[in-house]
């Protein structure tokens, strides 16, 4: 893997002084298997221009291509480009940490997840606190949360804070619980939970809003931290061929981290934020206003609003029971009065409202406030979003195009969790969950997204879940819950041109066209050609951002 330098600073100095002194630099790629979307449809070209950051034109193969003097002149060999692929939910400054803890996604079990985190404490030996994610109980033989006992045998003095896969769940040592002073007479806090034992001893997992009584305890990274972490993280991804991601749920530290970034040329791809209610001085930071960078490389327009919890820690919130445990039915991890008081907030300040929702009571509940306060704000050419609205009621479904709100999934969550999912949900709920056809049949808007570090930020993996409803193990036969396919075209729309739309970018980014953004992607194989099971094994080879290449393989 090879990044590609971020700054030229000749070039910058140029644009500082005069942006008419600037020389242009034009580029053709020819010989290409191109795709877009064009009049909502799939359009192919054979070769595209541009000059500096915008595409000048995108050549069919009858047209004559342009040979003039100073034009760079690129063969792309046959190969398939697309437009930058946009994941609609990601956590960017938590990818590039996970991407320096001691990752624990393919765990066979309890003690499995253990050893490796032993293996990254012996690693990183001048660390105080040793942290990790990635664990899933759901995966284990056992099927049970894990427990401090287990880690106090091999930690016994040094702190240790484990993150569940989806972030929803944190498992803790002894040690880390007494720096944190949690004690059998410690109460769960609203929204969270305090696992404990029949004796009323905490056994080291803390559920949802909960985790902060560790989280609280570990010094916060610095702004020059964070921007060492989100550089990393945005070359990473920019490896995977994405160019866009709405990173959500960031707080006003993190947000003033990546304008400073911005402002340093450093950012290797887009970022759309946003803000995480409640969180240190949010109020002030709306009060503000939108924020945008002038090469559009940095985005503030929207926030971010938990309503629920994670369905496999069983915190997504629902309205009945869960099928696996009777007299649980999840976690609201704000009051309906105060999740409402924070969108009517938002869009009284003309903030887009992401809304966390997982659970069928989560979802209505948003639902039911947008309704509600769109309508009363005039609010709905903002766009609002539901982010994940994995577990629906059916007559919820028709609510989206009805209220004008998005669907921002992630199709590799319906993978991840389909050997769980029906468990909890039963044979009746499960017809509303990951339903992606019955939302495209109902008029929504789909736009795709990973939930990156909960799922890899691979979105190839996303476009094989979406087409497939399967596992990289081509399992289930015929795909899970096959109905809810989505054609390979609605797949490749929903994290290009749709997520461009769900951040309002639409006009400059999501699709190739002459005046737009140059964002594109070259591919090793051909998304619409390959066979179906094989389309996550595709790789990127060459990624470009605002016309500047920023990876190549």
């Amino acid at each position: 893997m090879k990044m590609i330098a971020r700054t030229f600073t000749a070039s910058l100095l140029l644009l500082t002084l005069s942006p008419a002194l600037v020389l242009a630099k034009s580029t053709l790629i020819k010989n290409i298997q191109g795709y877009t979307i064009a009049d909502n449809k799939l359009s192919q070209f054979s070769a595209i221009a541009f000059t500096n950051d915008k595409i000048d034109k995108i050549y069919s193969a009858s047209e004559p291509l342009p040979s003039h003097k100073g034009l760079t002149i690129i063969d792309g060999e046959g190969k398939t480009l697309l437009p930058g692929l946009i994941d609609s939910h990601g956590h960017i400054l938590n990818y590039g940490l996970s991407l320096l803890r001691a990752d624990l996604v393919n765990s066979r079990s309890e003690q499995d997840a253990v050893n490796k985190t032993l293996a990254y404490a012996k690693a990183n030996t001048t660390l105080t606190w040793i942290q990790g994610r990635g664990w899933n109980q759901s995966q284990w033989p056992s099927n049970a949360f894990p427990s401090a006992k287990s880690l106090d045998a091999l930690f016994p003095d040094r702190p240790v804070w484990l993150k569940r896969v989806d972030g929803h769940a944190g498992w803790a040592n002894t040690k880390a619980m007494a720096l944190a002073g949690i004690n059998k007479d410690t109460v769960s806090p609203e929204g969270g939970e305090i696992i404990k034992d029949s004796q009323g001893m905490p056994t080291g997992v803390f559920i949802d809003n909960a985790m902060a009584l560790i989280d609280n305890s570990i010094a916060p990274l610095t702004i020059k931290q964070q921007k060492q972490v989100l550089i990393k993280a945005m070359d990473s991804l920019a490896s995977y061929g994405l160019t866009s991601v709405h990173d959500a749920g960031i707080d006003r530290e993190n947000l003033l981290a990546f304008k400073e970034l911005s402002q340093e040329n450093a950012m290797t791809i887009r970022v759309n934020a946003m803000l995480y209610l409640p969180s240190p001085q949010w109020q002030q930071t709306l009060a503000q206003g939108h924020y945008r960078s002038p090469d559009d490389m940095l985005s503030f327009n929207s926030v971010k609003i938990q309503a629920d919890g994670a369905l496999g820690s069983r915190g997504a919130a629902l309205l009945a029971d869960y099928s696996d445990h009777p007299g649980h039915k999840g976690l609201l991890l704000n009051t309906p009065a105060a999740f409402e008081q924070l969108v009517q907030t938002s869009m009284a300040h003309g903030f887009q409202v992401n809304s966390h929702a997982i659970g069928d009571h989560a979802n209505k509940l948003v639902l039911d406030s947008y309704e509600k306060l769109i309508k009363a704000s005039d609010s709905k050419a903002l766009r609002h979003r539901v982010e994940h609205a994995q577990v629906l009621r059916l007559e919820d479904i028709p609510r989206f195009a009805e209220l004008g709100v998005i669907a921002a999934m992630q199709a590799t969550h319906a993978t991840s969790d389909k050997n769980m999912a029906q468990d909890r949900l039963g044979p009746n709920r499960i017809l509303g969950a990951y339903a992606w056809r019955k939302l495209l049949d109902a008029n929504a808007i789909i736009a795709a997204g990973s939930d990156f570090p909960v799922e890899s930020p691979n979105p190839f993996y996303g476009l094989h879940a979406s087409i497939t409803r399967q596992d990289h193990d081509n399992k289930p036969q015929g795909g899970w819950f096959a109905a809810e396919k989505m054609s390979a075209v609605e797949a490749f729309r929903s994290f290009t041109l749709d997520a461009a739309y769900a951040g309002h970018q639409e006009h400059i980014i999501g699709s190739l066209a002459a005046g737009k953004k140059a964002d594109f992607i070259l591919l090793d194989n051909n998304l619409f050609t390959i066979p179906a099971e094989n389309i996550w094994q595709i790789n990127v080879e060459k990624t470009w951002v605002n016309g500047n290449l920023v990876y190549q393989k």
